[in-house]
């Protein structure tokens, strides 16, 4: 299903090719800031409520976002998601749960995250958890200035070592860096309703997550991707449309969000 998508921005808030800097992240989080509160709401106790962590880091001097796709042994195996999960009781907050699952799936210690901000609101998923997206920048260690007070704010963050992730095998299959740049490429973008009403982008990644900007559970770069491809076509299901791995449904809805607070889109 396609509709009318947000048409691409000439002046996108960050660069879309230079590496983040700590101006950078900055300009992230005050965009967060005023788009959304910031304060944690009062959870309504009847719901069942999740957290996922939207990682931008460095690769190779690019800048882009982390995602995975999901192992086996996962529900909606094969898709393309954010790390993240449902938020436990031994969670302090639905920012301390995108953290933790952010750790086991594929090894990002909490320390090494500038949390930059939040956005929503908190959409559910398929399975009726309450979802609540974090925004961080991921460094390689965990001795950065979580003040902000670089010497120089326009100097490049430092990059991630894809090989430094650690996945966890029964939950990610691959993880993966999104360029930024893909993010306006028009022959990735493919137009969708979310749930049938809000127009979205999704983006297709397949050709990325076969590529040198992934890694893979068991090592090694002679992996075969495989994902479901919905016989119905059904809404959410599956890794995308027409055969194609997508970042979509809840994914691609929060991703296309993010990308409107930064006016990558319009």
């Amino acid at each position: 299903m396609s509709s009318t998508a947000p048409s691409l921005s000439s002046k996108p808030l960050i660069s879309l090719t230079e590496p983040l800097t700590p101006r950078a992240c900055n300009i992230i989080r005050d965009a967060l800031n005023s788009s959304f509160s910031q304060s944690e709401d009062a959870h309504n106790p009847a719901e069942t409520h999740a957290a996922v962590l939207v990682p931008f880091c460095n690769v190779d001097g690019k800048p882009g976002i982390l995602l995975e796709v999901r192992g086996k042994l996962r529900t909606h195996s094969g898709e393309v998601s954010f790390p993240g999960g449902k938020v436990d009781e031994t969670d302090e907050s639905t920012l301390a749960a995108a953290l933790r699952e952010t750790q086991e799936e594929v090894g990002i210690h909490p320390a090494q995250v500038d949390i930059l901000g939040r956005f929503g609101p908190p959409e559910k998923s398929l399975g009726g958890m309450r979802v609540w997206p974090y925004v961080g920048f991921v460094h390689p260690t965990s001795n950065f200035d979580r003040n902000g007070q670089s010497a120089d704010e326009d100097s490049p963050l430092p990059s991630l070592p894809l090989t430094s992730l650690s996945l966890s095998p029964k939950e990610v299959a691959h993880a993966f860096h999104l360029p930024l740049s893909a993010l306006v490429s028009p022959p990735r973008l493919h137009s969708y309703l979310f749930r049938g009403a809000r127009p979205y982008y999704a983006v297709s990644v397949a050709d990325i997550v076969t590529g040198p900007g992934a890694v893979h559970t068991g090592g090694g770069d002679d992996v075969e991707v495989r994902w479901v491809d919905d016989p119905l076509q059904r809404d959410e299901i599956g890794g995308g449309r027409e055969g194609r791995l997508e970042v979509w449904g809840l994914t691609g809805w929060y991703l296309c969000s993010l990308m409107r607070i930064l006016r990558l889109y319009e």
